[in-house]
């Protein structure tokens, strides 16, 4: 049987995050062609932390900087391994291509962390995004991360463009595999059973909290409009600053974690997104497509989801804007029940798992069958392998000696 290991920065937590959700359905791809799968992790387990044995993955705790994980990579040889982040490979990588040659190494961006980190400057600063903010140490960190692996899965076809034309790294390092569909359930409570506004992401996750200060400043005309209406604001790992954000008497409601993504949406009319800036596709507002919950969001938060489809609601980023039209989807039934469909329509069209698990799954096999002939082709990455890890292993070995 085939194996594969899969490092994680974290255990997942698909209840609490969009990449949690990402990694349980990477591991069901390979499941699907009866790969065996060993989850490895250094972090600490949570209390919301996926049960990876309840779907027969194997899991180990591992150390950081001990050559305990030599030993044990090596007695799993695994066929593949797959990185969760580009930090992961740092740590990671050369021990896996020391004790594991001829393994497969792919990396799972879940955003570029450059474009996330570029765009964040910008937003601070008040300014346009310039050339010069991608060249960060994330960027050549990322960057190196990826060109001494055998493949990158990036889940954005921006990303997929900025990579390629702009930074022009070769389209066979890379791999376009965004959120992955099942089936629709068009069963949902229609218009007249939901209330209120609803949003929702991890507040963690810093773009997150800029989120929830953009609909704090946006709210109060909403609420001067729509007097009845609430704004339910969840999110695991509330802080202490969102907490002071709640507001009865505003409508203004931080709710924490939802125990159940699907029937909040559900209850749901309108998701409120106005986000300022971040990388990758945005789960909460794939869920809402997925679910029948029309949204508002900004260009940022769109970005490579619609593709040339109508958006299941609007997307604006001027504050009055957003404003009419959360109004106007709020209480046009007709104009609501157009964008739920649009959002099926764009699940259907651009992120059916139909669409890219058999591309994938066949392209890992062909790399596997292919590796000494990819690699050597691979030359920039070969020196950076020489070359920039070892700094990283004998830093490594230098903390591992000084623990001991």
């Amino acid at each position: 049987m085939k194996h594969l290991v899969i490092i994680g920065a974290v255990w997942p937590e698909p209840n609490s995050t969009a990449a949690g959700n990402r990694m349980l359905q990477l591991i069901s791809l390979f499941q699907k062609k009866d790969y065996e799968i060993t989850f490895l992790c250094s972090a600490s387990k949570s209390d919301f932390s996926f049960d990876l044995n309840q779907i027969s993955v194997q899991t180990k705790d591992i150390e950081l900087n001990d050559s305990s994980f030599d030993a044990e990579i090596k007695a799993l040889n695994p066929n593949v391994v797959l990185f969760d982040r580009f930090m992961i490979e740092e740590q990671y990588g050369w021990r896996v291509m020391e004790n594991c040659p001829n393994a497969l190494r792919i990396l799972d961006t879940e955003d570029l962390h450059f474009l996330r980190k570029a765009r964040e400057v910008a937003f601070k600063q008040n300014r346009e995004l310039v050339f010069e903010d991608y060249i960060s140490d994330v960027f050549k960190r990322e960057m190196a991360s990826i060109y001494r692996c055998d493949l990158t899965l990036l889940i954005s076809e921006y990303e997929m463009q900025l990579a390629t034309e702009t930074f022009k790294i070769d389209a066979s390092l890379l791999f376009y595999l965004p959120f992955l569909s099942e089936e629709i359930n068009p069963n949902v409570p229609k218009f007249e059973a939901r209330n209120h506004f609803v949003s929702i992401g991890n507040f963690l996750h810093e773009p997150n909290w800029q989120t929830v200060l953009q609909l704090k400043q946006h709210w109060k005309f909403i609420k001067k409009q729509l007097p009845e209406a609430e704004l339910h604001v969840y999110g695991a790992y509330v802080s202490e600053k969102a907490k002071q954000l709640h507001n009865d008497k505003e409508g203004f409601l931080i709710k924490g974690r939802a125990e159940s993504v699907t029937e909040v949406y559900a209850k749901s009319r309108v998701l409120l997104a106005p986000i300022p800036y971040g990388a990758g596709l945005k789960g909460k507002l794939f869920e809402a497509m997925q679910l029948g919950l029309p949204s508002i969001t900004t260009k940022m938060g769109a970005e490579a989801m619609n593709g040339n489809l109508n958006w299941n609601g609007f997307i604006t980023s001027d504050e009055n804007d957003f404003v009419e039209k959360a109004v106007e989807l709020y209480t046009s039934k007709s104009l609501w029940e157009t964008a739920q469909k649009n959002g099926y329509e764009i699940i259907e069209k651009r992120f059916k798992k139909k669409l890219f698990a058999s591309d994938f799954m066949n392209h890992v096999a062909h790399l596997q069958e292919n590796l000494k002939t990819h690699r050597n082709q691979n030359f920039f990455g070969q020196i950076l392998q020489h070359q920039s890890l070892q700094s990283t292993k004998y830093m490594s070995k230098w903390i591992e000696a000084k623990n001991s």
